[in-house]
């Protein structure tokens, strides 16, 4: 099957280079000449891993191509894949201005039989407004299909999301178009919902939605742990373990971020606005978030009564490891709060500085290794659970420090590892502190 890709961001690299993978011709299309000739040199514009290998490999089997032209890109497309940003507005709604653009570049080349499938998480009721502007062109007497086919992907995980899906949605009032998408996805071998474009669509912030109140909710028990005295891991596991809960999600931290949970909870809670339909839940899933990513900052403040002049290493930008998107970072969050308190702040990431700079300039120090970022540090904030990071050893990390103490803010190591250390200060999530003084 011959398919154009819109759009060459997390979503639609992953997608175009994944179809290209099961089979298909490909042809990803992006405005961005610099992409373009990034993705031609089989370089990957993002950090996904194994995204490289794919794309060389389909490139070098003739079944993937890199283009800035829509003439080129569409002129013997089958199905025309809109995988474009929908970037949060300051109301809370998803912007479409993206979206409604690629759809304007591509409508000159779109032909009766082509199937336009919307990739792009958008709003209820968008591929209608899809399907409506383009019958508003005037163009032609006949239109091409519009399927809705929310993504799932992980950042970090991308590639082996998408070839290994869970479930593949595809919503269209149209049997013969769903049926056309579904065999385009047959090789993936995967449980396909096929229902309408408005279920579709509002599948996909259902996920989302639902995913991050149970972070939400998790860290809220945290916190109630640490008042207690209770171990939230524990309480984890032994909620997780019920088949009705599951225990994907159950993991305490400072909140969550990226592009997706933080953009998509708020563009439901302005649908349901919208509608006049009390979302009160989604409000307070946001409120927890917000207070959660000031956790470590709180706890460090309780412990010095004030961080002026305190050298602060940050061990992570990203908001989760095998990526380096900062987007709605915790890491922003708590570095801001951190120079408002007056700190000196030295980071490291293993592959996220580039895009810390872009945020922070040169209020903050860059470090080029974990141990560069410790020494002679105050306190130590671990944000982002690289691999990496979870493998130190506790016992080095704090001889590179000036003070031994650690507020770890992804639970990275086990009680048993904190034991060892001969003296250490080290401050968890949802569990009691552990504080051991030389003898």
């Amino acid at each position: 099957m011959r398919i154009a890709v819109i759009g060459t961001g997390y979503v639609g690299l992953s997608t175009g280079v994944c179809l290209a993978e099961i089979g298909h011709h490909v042809t990803c299309i992006d405005t961005s000449e610099e992409k373009i000739k990034v993705l031609r040199g089989g370089k990957s514009p993002i950090y996904e891993p194994g995204m490289e290998d794919l794309i060389t490999k389909n490139m070098d089997a003739n079944r993937l191509r890199f283009t800035t032209s829509h003439e080129e890109g569409l002129e013997k497309s089958e199905v025309i894949i809109v995988a474009v940003g929908t970037p949060q507005q300051s109301s809370g709604e998803a912007d479409l201005t993206y979206l409604f653009q690629a759809i304007h570049d591509a409508a000159p080349y779109l032909k009766e039989e082509t199937i336009i499938v919307i990739k792009s998480t958008v709003p209820v009721g968008t591929n209608e407004k899809v399907k409506k502007w383009l019958e508003g062109t005037g163009q032609k007497q006949t239109f091409p299909s519009v399927v809705s086919n929310p993504e799932f992907l992980r950042q970090g995980s991308a590639v082996l999301d998408t070839l290994h899906p869970d479930r593949i949605v595809i919503g269209c009032e149209n049997k013969e178009a769903a049926a056309v998408i579904e065999k385009m996805y047959a090789p993936l071998k995967a449980q396909v919902v096929t229902t309408d474009a408005r279920s579709a669509e509002m599948i996909k912030y259902a996920a989302n939605a639902f995913l991050a109140t149970k972070i939400s909710f998790i860290n809220n028990i945290g916190n109630l742990c640490e008042a207690v005295g209770a171990n939230v891991e524990d309480v984890s596991k032994g909620m997780g373990l019920d088949q009705r809960i599951g225990e994907a999600f159950l993991q305490s931290g400072i909140g969550y971020g990226g592009s997706c949970f933080p953009k998509d909870v708020s563009a439901l809670l302005a649908i349901a606005k919208e509608y006049h339909v009390p979302f009160s839940m989604i409000e307070e899933t946001m409120l927890i978030n917000d207070r959660q990513k000031q956790l470590l900052v709180n706890k460090a403040l309780s412990r010095f009564g004030h961080l002026k002049q305190k050298k602060i290493a940050v061990l992570g930008f990203a908001f989760k490891p095998e990526t380096d998107d900062m987007r709605e970072a915790p890491s922003i969050t708590i570095i801001h709060s951190l120079l408002k308190e007056g700190a000196t702040v030295i980071g490291y990431d293993p592959v996220a500085t580039r895009n810390a700079k872009v945020i922070f300039g040169e209020q903050i120090m860059y470090a080029a290794s974990v141990k560069e970022a410790l020494k002679e540090a105050d306190a130590v904030f671990i944000v982002t659970e690289w691999k990496e990071i979870k493998q130190l050893v506790l016992s080095e990390v704090i001889s590179h420090m000036k003070e031994p103490i650690v507020f770890d803010g992804r639970n990275c190591f086990s009680e048993e590892a904190v034991r060892d250390c001969e003296e250490i200060e080290y401050y968890p999530i949802g569990k009691p502190a552990i504080i051991i003084k030389k003898s």
